[in-house]
């Protein structure tokens, strides 16, 4: 709390940081609020989804309002529903202990009358889409031409859902006196456009580097066959058994087909697009939030303001027509300081759009393939094997063991073993064995030019490890990167395809460091437990042309992967309900004309 009463904040702010479990404030919040206390200036600020921008306008607007006025001195436009009233509930925390300060949501989808009810009775601050404030404005039903401050949150999402002409019109009832604040993730034309045309000489503060990705999220791409989409999103939700991810899809009839194809190959997915009522997207995101909901398939669209923390996957199933969508996507995780990764799965016609993308965010992509099946069932078999090594006993089981010993009565443990692991690797295994190799040719070769991060490392000289740690000792892919690179002392681009899953991790070397590794890794101890390094049975990841593709199926059917939903007849019909899985009766296909390249 020392650290927020430094930038100025008053008593109430501080009482409320402490009781929010605040500590130390984001970059974002330590540049922008002493300059918004200080003075009565036009802001832009620039910085990643996920930093803290609510805080950093939201503090110093509370401090400067006039809590004896009940008139509306406040105005701050998002892009969403869902953004808007998570802006509203979390000023309203911060303004605890101001009896005095009403804040109140003006969104589609919600009684208008009802709005501009609570908005009469007073709100010294007004959170609102800009749809739904330019009605009331037009019906007369809300007054902003006395407000001091107007924050735009979130502006190149605005504009980018083509907001533009709405927030032109809004601004343009405003008084020419108020203090501006922009906050945007990117800084394209239209945003440029209206901080010209709106606010006086701002100053600017920018967070990491312009229209840059950040740097907790790890870029990969997958070189597929156009048919071969579908099938290559499955093999990476089973390669990741604890995955809670947004799969992002160019349309709504496309994010519902998706959605539908994962519910019905038994994932706990569910889909999120316009043409589905505020009540079913209601559903869909409080199942999501829960984590019932494990893949969220939706449209650029209707993802704008969604905002939870533990997202690990972003999954590009089709690249958007613009490079800021992606940047945008891609915020999605790593935020709050969590790493985070990105996947992008790609045709060869496709390829020349990564680059554009790597010189706009600032950030190398990573080369990976599509696991094979055998790849597959090691990562799930490994998984099986410690879900079951920490599953806590239900102690109700006692008054079974007798039967249940009777019944293994012979079985060597080993044996037993064997069989348990046996019940869900089976499936996995008869699923895969005869799937074929997905990757193109492509991928291989540029994976082996490029290795890891832009790099010159081999893929057909690599060699794939197993190593005991993961999420649930704290690391991700870049601590255990370090971890690794620290311990054996390699180079900086000397350990790649880092690939960390809950109790275990999967990593790459150069061959020539193999005999490094295993020897350091033999009897070594973090904090008294034993690290163990082995070299993987199948090297995924690190091969190149050198890989052969296998005859057999294509991918269908139901999968042997992902994280199964209940199987009952009443959690089936409670998966589908929740998704919003309706039937697409749009018949209109985006047709925003493209400038991405």
């Amino acid at each position: 709390m020392t650290k927020f009463k430094a930038l100025g904040l008053q008593k109430s702010l501080l009482d409320a940081v402490a009781d929010l479990g605040f500590e130390t404030p984001s970059e974002v919040q330590e540049k922008a609020i002493p300059i918004l206390l200080e003075d009565e200036t036009d802001l832009v600020a620039l910085a990643q989804t996920g930093t803290g921008k609510t805080a950093a306008f939201g503090f110093p607007l509370i401090q400067k309002l006039d809590s004896g006025s009940r008139t509306t001195q406040g105005l701050i436009l998002s892009p969403t529903r869902e953004l808007c009233l998570q802006i509203t509930n979390e000023l309203k925390l911060y303004a605890k202990y101001e009896k005095s300060i009403n804040v109140v949501a003006i969104y589609g989808g919600a009684s208008i009358t009802e709005q501009a009810r609570q908005v009469k009775r007073g709100a010294q601050i007004v959170v609102a889409t800009p749809g739904r404030m330019k009605d009331m404005i037009g019906r007369r039903l809300v007054d902003i031409s006395k407000i001091d401050y107007c924050i735009l949150d979130e502006a190149d999402e605005m504009l980018n859902m083509g907001f533009f002409e709405d927030i032109k019109d809004i601004l343009s009832n405003t008084p020419n006196e108020k203090s501006t604040w922009l906050f945007s993730a990117t800084m394209p034309q239209e945003v440029s456009v209206i901080a010209k045309r709106f606010m006086h000489s701002p100053q600017e503060i920018t967070v990491g580097a312009r229209n840059a990705g950040t740097s907790t999220v790890q870029h990969e791409y997958y070189v597929v066959g156009g048919r071969d989409r579908y099938p290559a999103l499955k093999r990476l939700a089973d390669t990741n058994p604890d995955i809670f991810s947004v799969i992002f899809c160019r349309t709504k009839r496309d994010t519902q087909k998706v959605a539908e194809k994962l519910i019905e190959d038994g994932y706990n997915a569910g889909a999120l697009h316009g043409d589905l009522s505020q009540n079913q997207r209601d559903l869909v995101m409080n199942s999501f939030r829960k984590k019932q909901i494990q893949m969220l398939v939706a449209t650029d669209v209707a993802a704008r303001g969604i905002d939870v923390d533990d997202i690990t996957h972003v999954i590009n199933y089709q690249l958007p027509d613009e490079i800021e969508t992606y940047t945008h996507r891609s915020g999605r995780t790593g935020r709050a300081g969590k790493s985070g990764i990105s996947m992008v799965i790609v045709t060869r016609s496709e390829l020349r759009k990564i680059k554009a993308i790597e010189n706009k965010i600032k950030q190398k992509f990573i080369s990976k393939t599509i696991p094979t099946g055998m790849e597959i069932c090691e990562i799930q078999l490994y998984h099986l094997a410690n879900k079951i090594k920490d599953t806590e006993i239900n102690e109700e089981i006692e008054d079974y063991l007798p039967a249940i010993n009777d019944v293994f009565q012979g079985i060597e443990r080993e044996e037993l073993i064997k069989k348990i692991v046996s019940v869900e690797f089976t499936r996995f295994y008869n699923y895969y064995k005869k799937t074929r190799d997905l990757n193109t040719v492509d991928s291989g070769e540029r994976s082996e030019r490029r290795g890891d991060r832009g790099g010159e490392i081999s893929s057909n000289g690599s060699v794939r490890y197993f190593i005991n740690v993961g999420e649930k000792d704290g690391y991700d892919w870049m601590s255990l990167k370090d971890f690794i690179r620290d311990t054996v002392a390699l180079g900086k681009d000397d350990v790649f395809k880092v690939d960390v899953k809950d109790s275990f991790s999967f990593f790459n070397t150069d061959a020539e460091a193999t005999e490094r590794i295993l020897a350091t890794f033999t009897e070594f101890k973090v904090d008294g437990r034993f690290v163990n390094v082995e070299v993987s049975r199948n090297p995924g990841g690190g091969r190149g042309r050198d890989r052969k593709r296998s005859g057999g199926n294509k991918d269908g059917g139901r999968s042997g992967g992902g994280r199964r939903r209940d199987r009952s007849t009443s959690g089936k019909r409670r998966d589908r309900k929740s998704s919003g899985n309706s039937s697409y009766s749009g018949k209109r296909r985006d047709k925003r004309k493209s400038d991405f390249f």
